[in-house]
């Protein structure tokens, strides 16, 4: 028996179990459809507040599964430069974030153009900018070459490592992305949904390139749920499901690469991963709407550039205790300033001392649901 099904006489001819598999897809089309419909209804800031989260959100929790961890502000910036959406004061952003970003939206923003080789090089390069991996030194823009030895994904310390999983030899990997992409931009019709779960498995078990190819494989993954939309606007992360459940999602990748193309198990978790995804967003949404009745309701509060976006922290959920100190580092103020930003929205009525005095006080914000919506996020 083959060890990896991409070494079976009958790949890629992946089996599913319709049957199982049609009440699963049924149940996550009307939660995405529930959720589109909601997208609609609201308005046109809402809209693009939703869509910068959640782009946001997909960009940080996909690198995360890779155990790298992007700052948050320079992502949200950088999607919101490139998107032209209004968030105030930007944060400088380094490259390898902004290539990050270019990627996503490429994919997200584009996702009715067709796959082509030289987009996933131009993905690679955008992820590895500099032409490293960490400190070493990786093929960027083109298919893997193996010198190091074959394609392993493993675990374990070094001498005693577990060999979780061997992609196909690097001679082979043109020919098979080749028949990847033939599939992938074949009119037919296969579900976008399905065809989302389908390439995820098949992109990462060919795993044509030196690195980035989880995160890759996530974006073609949200371009093909960006299909079944018809839409590039964003309400929900996949990612942010799949790091919730990352240890499940190694699991099944590893079962099913070792399986015998019955990819059944791993296309029902796939769908049921999406649902619960869906799920989330609902409350995302409830968390954008009452930051969005909270401005409504400040909006004849005359606010400068940094309360603006201070008070924004707080609704998106800032970490820890707000301080005037911390005000001061953020904002790049000097204390005095930051102290009489503070005054003003505490007599604005926006801003409250918490318990407590001293070089210690810290503040948070006045209206009771906005506060809710901090500590749901």
């Amino acid at each position: 028996m083959s060890p990896y099904i991409h070494e079976r006489a009958d790949w890629p001819k992946f089996r599913l179990d319709q049957e199982t598999l049609a009440g699963k897809l049924a149940s996550v089309r009307h939660l995405q459809g529930r959720l589109v419909g909601l997208m609609h209804g609201l308005g046109f800031s809402v809209q693009e507040e939703t869509t910068l989260r959640s782009l946001t959100e997909e960009i940080l929790k996909s690198n995360e599964i890779e155990g790298e961890h992007l700052n948050r502000d320079q992502v949200r910036s950088s999607v919101a430069r490139r998107l032209g959406i209004n968030i105030g004061a930007l944060t400088p952003t380094d490259r390898n974030v902004d290539g990050v970003v270019e990627m996503m939206l490429d994919a997200t923003q584009k996702y009715d153009e067709p796959l082509t080789k030289a987009r996933l090089f131009r993905w690679h390069a955008a992820l590895f900018p500099t032409g490293y991996s960490g400190i070493n030194k990786i093929a960027v823009g083109a298919w893997r070459k193996d010198a190091a030895g074959p394609m392993q994904v493993v675990s374990g310390a070094y001498g005693r490592e577990r060999v979780h999983y061997e992609a196909p030899g690097a001679p082979f990997v043109d020919k098979e992305m080749r028949a990847f992409f033939r599939w992938f931009n074949a009119s037919d019709e296969t579900d976008f949904v399905m065809k989302a779960g389908v390439a995820h498995l098949w992109f990462v078990t060919i795993h044509p390139f030196e690195d980035g190819n989880g995160r890759i494989a996530r974006a073609l993954t949200d371009l093909l749920l960006a299909r079944s939309e018809k839409s590039s606007q964003r309400f929900y992360s996949m990612s942010a499901q799949i790091q919730a459940e990352r240890n499940e999602y190694y699991r099944l990748l590893e079962a099913t690469q070792k399986g015998d193309l019955d990819i059944t198990p791993w296309m029902s978790w796939f769908l049921d991963c999406l649902g619960r995804a869906f799920e989330r967003a609902e409350g995302v949404f409830d968390l954008i709407m009452a930051k969005a009745h909270f401005w409504e309701r400040h909006r004849g509060t005359e606010l400068n550039v940094r309360q603006q976006m201070m008070v924004n922290r707080l609704l998106d959920g800032f970490d820890g205790k707000l301080t005037s100190s911390k005000w001061a580092k953020i904002a790049k103020t000097s204390p005095d300033t930051a102290l009489r930003d503070i005054e003003a929205l505490i007599a604005a009525g926006i801003l409250k001392r918490d318990a407590g005095g001293g070089r210690s006080t810290s503040y948070s914000l006045v209206d009771v649901n906005a506060a809710a919506l901090t500590a749901g996020n």
